[in-house]
């Protein structure tokens, strides 16, 4: 099942995220993917009503190709991250980074598997979770 449910935000760039070379350090762009992940994943418990006992999430894989430099000088990023495809138990996202004149700077993939806080392991998709997904 595929939801199209997406979520966009500007990130200002700070000088800490500066490599020597100038340009975003590789570690950063993990960390700007999970403010983009996080975002979504608050417009989908908002779609849920809230309920964070089922709304917990891990992340178990992310792929990310790094296609433009980004520098200080940009001044900020767009992040966007969007449901792909929904399984059972977990989440495929696809996410970009974007320079101000739309540039792709960064884009790949990410899997969340739904968490369970109680149990510390995988659980399925509650209803909830499926209704807002669609």
């Amino acid at each position: 099942m595929s939801s199209g449910l997406q979520h966009s935000l500007q990130v200002q760039l700070r000088w800490r995220d500066m490599d020597m070379l100038g340009h975003l350090n590789q570690s950063v762009y993990h960390e700007l993917l999970e403010e983009g992940r996080a975002a979504l994943i608050t417009q989908i418990a908002h779609r849920v009503g809230g309920d964070r006992e089922h709304g917990a999430y891990v992340v178990a894989h992310v792929d990310l190709d790094y296609r433009h430099e980004v520098r200080k000088d940009h001044g900020e990023v767009k992040v966007t991250a969007r449901v792909a495809r929904v399984g059972k138990s977990s989440l495929h996202l696809e996410h970009e980074i974007r320079l101000p004149d739309g540039i792709l700077a960064a884009s790949g993939t990410t899997v969340l598997v739904a968490w369970d806080p109680t149990t510390r392991g995988k659980r399925m998709l509650t209803e909830a979770e499926l209704a807002a997904l669609s």
